[in-house]
């Protein structure tokens, strides 16, 4: 199969998941993984009718974009972001979908400022509350959602989540369901942003589905549009 179909067969798939869950398709957005992507791939991905791609690293980020590789698209940010590299990815992103503490927050809305722009992000949730992986802890989004509204330069825009991997069917159904009320919780109580706060970004190429079936309304998927990732390069 090559990327079309690939493509084909994933929105297909999304669409079934939707009307599964007494919902339109229209309301989830394909979020095209360009990980360790070429030019070209992300550029077929993007002409089979993908319109936001998501990338993890900052130097394939900047190689990408001085290619123009990511044109007719939108360009998010997914992966661990260091605040010493915020100047390389505010202002060169639609959303920055990994926004997990206040030291971080506060260095892009610095950035941002300078910039004289306003950044949108997504405040990412360690839903599995697991120590190798990034993200705040549940009870931590509350108070980095109210810091958004106290800052100039960035606007919250949703959250975003990585459950636990497994290899079990349904098995991050309780991690999807706990983000999707999370989701509803914070959004009632951001009343100054509120219709702002519309993304709820969960879900990968093994699970996209039953993240759909409990709200998500962007997913990210990498292996199941481009086949099994190629080795990184060696410069990146």
């Amino acid at each position: 199969m090559d990327v079309l179909q690939h493509v084909q067969a994933v929105r297909e798939k999304i669409a079934a998941a939707a009307r599964a869950a007494g919902r339109s398709s229209e309301e989830i957005t394909l979020c095209a993984a360009t990980k360790v992507q070429t030019d070209e791939t992300i550029r077929a991905v993007i002409a089979a009718g993908v319109t936001v791609c998501g990338e993890n690293r900052v130097q394939e980020l900047t190689a990408h974009l001085e290619a123009n590789a990511y044109r007719g698209a939108q360009v998010h940010f997914i992966g661990h972001l260091q605040t010493n590299k915020v100047n390389k990815v505010v202002g060169k992103v639609d959303l920055i979908q990994s926004v997990d503490s206040q030291h971080l927050l506060r260095a892009i809305d610095r950035q941002a400022v300078k910039l004289g722009i306003v950044q949108d992000i997504l405040l990412e949730v360690n839903i599995g509350r697991e120590e190798s992986k990034g993200g705040c802890l549940p009870e931590e989004v509350e108070a980095l959602a109210r810091l958004t509204g106290e800052l100039e330069g960035v606007r919250l825009r949703g959250l975003m989540a990585i459950p636990p991997i497994s290899q079990e069917p349904g098995a991050n159904l309780p991690y999807f369901s706990a983000m999707r009320q999370l989701f509803v919780d914070i959004r009632g109580k951001m009343s100054d942003n509120q219709n702002d706060i519309d993304c709820l970004s969960m879900g990968m190429s093994g699970d996209y589905e039953d993240a759909i079936a409990q709200g998500a309304t962007l997913v990210r998927v990498g292996t199941a549009l481009f086949g099994p990732r190629p080795p990184m390069h060696p410069s990146l």
